[in-house]
């Protein structure tokens, strides 16, 4: 396996996090959600690989939606927003997550923050 292959199976598995993290915080349409993720190198990802994970979490109710009209003119866009399944699921990936950092600072001998 090359870096190349590790650092798609680490996005691949916190890719979903790192969405419910966001959309926890207010309601992001689409296009807005890859953006954002651009601004990380690490996270950044095509809308072929956004749009069917936000169908997915919408299927499994932990995101609704709501279409907004626009104000300049554009297309209505599709907001997504985190249900109460959703914030209970994303309350237990986060502390999945410290356990999993705390893991990995414990076996390289540094800390949480390694």
């Amino acid at each position: 396996m090359n870096l190349e292959d590790w650092k798609s199976q680490i996005k691949r598995g916190t890719l979903e996090y790192c969405i419910l993290l966001m959309i926890s915080k207010k309601a992001y349409y689409g296009y807005e959600i890859i953006s954002e993720l651009e601004k990380s190198p690490m996270l950044a990802a095509k809308e072929s690989t956004i749009y069917p994970l936000l169908r997915r979490l919408l299927k499994d109710g932990l995101l609704s939606s709501y279409w907004q009209e626009t104000t300049e003119g554009l297309p209505p866009r599709k907001y997504y927003t985190i249900t109460e399944d959703g914030k209970t699921y994303l309350a237990a990936m986060s502390a999945e997550w410290q356990s999993l950092l705390q893991a990995i600072a414990e076996i390289s001998g540094g800390t949480a923050d390694t």
